[in-house]
């Protein structure tokens, strides 16, 4: 039988999280999920989301959702007292993170020489909008902003919609997870050099890292590739395509799949025909060839054309709405939501651990914090800390 350790593969790091809204919040917590103790440290105000977004009984499901997992201690780093609280805080921790404006937490008296001569061994990482160089360094932040300027805006809609953001904040949530990939790997590295470093995540080149195969047809071609909307950028069909009841996404992702769905919709005549033998005419002609297959699927409901494509091994599947995933029997299967006690007894819902190791899997130990609510705690250990050196 499998031994499930208690501890998570993280439990002996310790983290100082001096970050707020999204990005950061998100980079730490993925760290305390898998075990590393994280302290968050606010300003009397607390995090900006602590009130923003829906709220459950006063409390925000917006924090909740970022901040499980973590221990807050409130802090004015605008007095030195309490910046010696924080310097105290770094003496025995390995990492510390923030995603302020490049520049301010050096201006607060923190600066790289400054942490390396409280800690040499602590790992510096930084969250930030557009890299800590150029002359963008020093501009305020957000999601929208770097979907704009990274080109991932212009590539989502169609020529009639004009650009499209996604839904979600992409950028913060993808430099978060950059930010905590670039923190374990510091922390393997200085398992050889006995040596902190720094870490730096951007929301634009986080989203600039994730174009693929759209970047690379840039560079070949030297000219951004043409918005699909729902269309694939280089092959057809595939996409959305009508049922009697809906839509189904359809995902033929070469010529043999190509070939399955049309033999399953009973249009493999098709491949016979000059506008769509191959792909690269299929893309050409590809509003035509959208129109005859939504003139065949439409007379079908979505569940009967998603049987038949999968049992045929062809890819195809709802487009569910965001109640529905949560509810699915997929996000069951994968243990994608739990609930947290909360504070004060408040019961929360959010999502899940998207990595499971088998050993030393992520866990809810901690529910998402009150400000402050383990200040006590935490100046009460550095008191005995100082009292045993």
């Amino acid at each position: 039988m499998k031994t499930i350790h208690k501890k998570g593969a993280l439990n002996s790091i310790k983290i100082i999280d001096l970050t707020r809204v999204l990005s950061g919040p998100f980079c730490t917590m993925l760290l305390a999920d898998m075990g590393a103790e994280v302290i968050k440290v606010e300003p009397p105000k607390g995090d900006n989301v602590r009130n923003q977004g829906d709220m459950i009984e006063g409390y925000s499901s917006y924090f909740a959702q970022f901040n499980r997992n973590k221990k807050s201690i409130v802090l004015d780093l605008y007095k030195e007292s309490e910046k010696e609280i924080l310097r105290a805080l770094l003496i025995d921790a390995d990492v510390i993170v923030d995603n302020f404006k490049a520049g301010v937490f050096s201006k607060m008296g923190f600066d790289d020489a400054s942490l390396e001569a409280i800690n040499p061994r602590l790992i510096r990482a930084s969250v930030n909008g557009f890299g800590s160089k150029g002359e963008m360094s020093d501009r305020p932040a957000f999601d929208f902003i770097a979907q704009a300027l990274s080109g991932f805006m212009s590539l989502n809609g169609t020529n009639e919609t004009g650009p499209m953001r996604a839904a979600m904040p992409i950028s913060d949530l993808v430099a978060g997870l950059y930010c905590a990939f670039g923190i374990v790997c510091a922390l393997q590295s200085r398992n050889s050099t006995n040596k902190g470093q720094r870490v730096e995540a951007s929301l634009t080149s986080s989203l600039i890292s994730m174009m693929a195969y759209l970047s690379s047809e840039t560079f070949v071609k030297g000219k951004s590739p043409n918005k699909s909307g729902n269309n694939h950028p280089i092959l057809a069909p595939y996409g959305l395509f009508k049922s009697s009841d809906g839509e189904v996404a359809v995902a033929p992702a070469s010529d043999k799949f190509c070939d399955i769905f049309l033999e399953c919709v009973g249009l493999t005549d098709l491949l016979n025909n000059e506008k769509y033998k191959n792909n690269e005419n299929r893309m050409n002609n590809r509003d035509s060839l959208n129109s005859i297959i939504n003139k065949k699927m439409i007379k079908q409901t979505s569940d009967y054309w998603i049987k038949k494509l999968n049992d045929a091994g062809c890819p195809a599947g709802k487009v569910a709405s965001l109640h529905d995933a949560l509810n699915s029997d997929l996000v069951k299967d994968a243990e994608m939501v739990i609930s947290s006690s909360g504070p004060e007894g408040r019961k929360i819902k959010m999502t899940g651990f998207p990595v499971k190791l088998s050993d030393t899997p992520a866990k809810l130990h901690l529910s998402p914090p009150l400000l402050g609510e383990h200040t006590e705690e935490i100046l009460n250990n550095l008191r005995k800390n100082k009292i045993r050196e």
